[in-house]
Formats: C-alpha cells, structure tokens, sequence
C-alpha cells in the first residue's frame, strides 16, 4: 500500500515538474519572440487597414449595384400595389 502511494507521489512530483518546465519554455518564448512581435506590429497595422478598406470599398460596390436595382423594382412594383390596395 505504501509503496503505490509513493508511486503517485513520485508521478504528481514528476508531472508538477514538467507542467512548470512547460511553462518556463512558453514564458522564454514568449519573452524572447517579443521583440519580433513588436518588429511587425506596423506591417500588421497596415495589413489590417488594408483589409478595412478593400471590405468598405466591396461593401460600397455592393451598394452601388444593389439600390438602383431596387428603385427599378419598386418603380415597376408601385402599379401592382395600387391595384391590390384599391382592390
């Protein structure tokens, strides 16, 4: 019986020490990729803008196409309502 309770305490011990070499690797990681990440912060920035801009730019087209073809419709469509409305 004490000898399995030992098994557990050494494999706790065991898995508590490489849960914190985990987190001592990430943290390095972390620490020494930060340069990088502030490096590329401003061609991020710039990508990010770019991206905005193309999915307005899109959005407006989309708009221009869209409500033209709407008028037309409800220009064709008033008669019909009309006539059901006086119906």
């Amino acid at each position: 019986m004490f000898t399995l309770l030992a098994l557990f305490l050494v494999a706790g011990v065991g898995f508590a020490v490489f849960l914190a070499a985990l987190m001592m690797i990430k943290f390095t990681f972390k620490l020494v990729l930060l340069p990088l990440k502030l490096l590329f912060l401003p061609f991020i920035l710039i990508f990010v803008l770019i991206k905005i801009v193309l999915v307005v730019t899109a959005l407006t087209v989309v708009a221009a196409i869209v409500i033209p073809i709407l008028i037309v419709l409800a220009i064709c469509a008033s008669p019909f309502l009309l006539f059901a409305a006086f119906s």
